[in-house]
């Protein structure tokens, strides 16, 4: 019995809670409560009213600019924007279940009509839930009610919702601000989807060589005419009982365009819009590029397309994004995972010398861009560095010439195999570094360039699972692979794709009926850490935007096919 017992309140807590329910009936009397009246017309255009409830919804933030007040627990004073409502009900508004706490939704469709058992086949997770669900069976909202709850937490059947939904206080206005939103929020069809059909898109950006391009495509189309295969089986069971509209995503087919990207970078941008003009489209999946993914990425922002593990070395680094999704933060991974490692050397040997060398290029500027800015972010003061111009060599006079010298000097060399000749010149040197560290990505993904004299002092970062730990998470994809007739190369392009599937597949399961843009990302978010063949793992979040967020640290055996040995543990950003 005694998880029925209830605390005995000290007097602390009943003075506090006397002191906010005297705060809270002056907001009743000045109005800011009002639970009884109905919120007030926004009187703003209706796009204004929309971001800013929006805005409220997403960061509990006011129009004013203040964050939102809002009591937790019953008495707990808090700041809205560490309760904002996409922390439980998910940037989708259609909840979540985490552990024993299931979130219900907020989106304007479900709650402005009455809360019943879900109609269509529930999951396991689901069926544990299925006592709370009928226990909290209620009427549909009105704005009134829907006001009382966010400002009072009560239902329209008059139950107090859980005590970990907060009770904010807004005053008429600006509740009319975040109801007008949440009548919309996951309730309109999204772009690119039909009662039978969800359309997706994949970009191939630039000149992309066709081996490459045809390990990221082929999978997914084959990945299409399979799914389609099994929705088509699924529409005859339920065709003589129902209709195809409102029902589970399984029970539609999906179409993928190839949307291919002529010329400079430039002019990506405005055949991206006339590709979305004649066929808009759900989502983009995958996709590959050998350069910036900007073009793309801002494209999907700007229209809240999501964008899932496009193959690219050059993601766009972001805190504050939400469409697109990649599988790692790509080159400029390698530069922070050497700055992490690098930290610790710094703390057991203070006299440590870094130097930092890189070429122009726009793998040497992420991989610099990569080491400073984390190098900066933990209160080191930055290196010594070097940038090498245009076609300027690397040779042994250069690496001579710079002053990392000695056992306690470290050379980062972001520069390619054709450092390989002044790496051998210096390996006899007394004065050369004690370290030298080079990037995986740079050398061509081919190690054994590497000179074999110089592999006693060179480090490598290395962004993929270790290759002896491969075998029991690539058979099954490459089985798959194999099947498709899909080539496979040193770039991982298809092994990737596969990972995207995987993901895809899940996601699908998750969202059900419930076909909005804000809900695959959610749906992504929720998913449990994944074992695929590239990465250590891919994990996520709410709010995450690189799923492997981690790089080995490795050296090289020696001899004509060297081994990679890790030197340090996955190094996390």
């Amino acid at each position: 019995m005694t998880a029925l017992r209830r605390r005995t309140p000290s007097l602390r807590a009943d003075a506090r809670r006397t002191a906010l329910c005297l705060l809270a009936s002056l907001f009743l009397s000045a109005g800011v409560f009002a639970a009884d009246r109905k919120p007030e017309p926004v009187p703003m255009p209706k796009e204004e009213a929309l971001r800013l409830g929006e805005r409220i919804y997403r960061e509990g933030i006011l129009p004013s600019g203040e964050p939102v007040m809002a009591i937790v627990q019953e008495d707990i004073p808090v700041d809205g924007t560490m309760f904002s409502c996409t922390s439980c009900h998910m940037r989708g508004g259609l909840g979540s279940n985490e552990g024993r706490i299931s979130t219900l939704p907020t989106n304007g469709d479900s709650l402005y009509r009455p809360y019943e058992d879900t109609p269509v086949p529930m999951t396991t997770v689901e069926k544990n839930f299925k006592k709370f669900r009928a226990a909290h069976r209620r009427p549909a909202y009105t704005d009134e009610t829907l006001a009382e709850a966010i400002r009072l937490g009560t239902d329209p059947a008059g139950r107090r919702l859980d005590p970990t939904m907060p009770c904010y206080q807004m005053n008429d206005r600006d509740m009319a601000i975040l109801v007008s939103y949440l009548k919309v929020l996951s309730s309109e069809t999204p772009p690119g989807v039909t009662p039978t059909n969800i359309r997706f898109a994949t970009v191939i950006a630039g000149d992309v060589a066709p081996e490459d391009r045809d390990a990221m495509i082929l999978p997914l189309e084959a990945y299409v005419r399979e799914r389609n295969s099994r929705s088509r089986g699924l529409q005859r069971r339920v065709r003589m009982r129902a209709s195809m509209e409102g029902l589970n995503l399984a029970l539609r087919d999906v179409s993928l365009a190839r949307w291919e990207l002529r010329g400079p970078p430039g002019t990506w941008r405005a055949q991206l819009e006339e590709y979305y003009r004649k066929e808009p489209v759900f989502a983009m999946l995958g996709g590959i590029g050998y350069g910036d993914w900007r073009p793309v990425h801002d494209f999907c922002e700007n229209h809240r397309i999501p964008c899932v593990f496009p193959i690219t070395d050059f993601p766009v680094i972001s805190e504050s994004d939400w469409y697109t999704i990649y599988l790692s933060k790509g080159i400029y991974q390698e530069g922070e995972a050497a700055a992490r490692y690098l930290r610790r050397e710094v703390e057991r040997v203070p006299e440590t010398t870094i130097v930092h060398v890189y070429r122009d290029t726009p793998g040497g500027r992420a991989l610099a861009a990569g080491f400073e800015e984390t190098w900066r972010e933990m209160g080191l003061p930055s290196p010594e560095c070097r940038v090498l111009r245009g076609d300027e060599p690397v040779t042994g006079k250069l690496l001579r010439s710079l002053p990392a010298k000695g056992a306690h000097a470290v050379l980062l060399l972001w520069a390619g195999p054709e450092a390989a000749q002044a790496l051998e010149e210096i390996a006899a040197d007394p004065a050369r570094p004690g370290k030298v560290f080079l990037s995986y990505s740079l050398w061509k993904r081919n190690p054994g360039t590497v000179p074999d004299k110089a592999r006693d002092y060179t480090f490598l970062t290395y962004p993929y699972r270790l290759p002896r730990e491969e075998g029991p998470y690539g058979n099954m994809a490459r089985a798959w692979l194999a099947a498709k007739k899909v080539p496979l190369n040193d770039r991982r392009i298809a092994t990737r794709t596969y990972s995207l599937i995987g993901v895809m597949s899940q996601a699908f399961g998750k969202m059900r009926q419930n076909i909005y843009r804000d809900n695959f990302i959610d749906s992504i978010s929720v998913l449990p850490d994944l074992l695929y063949p590239d990465y250590e793992r891919l994990s996520f979040g709410p709010g995450q935007r690189y799923a492997s967020k981690g790089c080995y640290i490795v050296q090289l055996t020696h001899g004509a096919v060297p081994e990679i040995v890790k030197k340090s543990d996955w190094v996390i950003h």
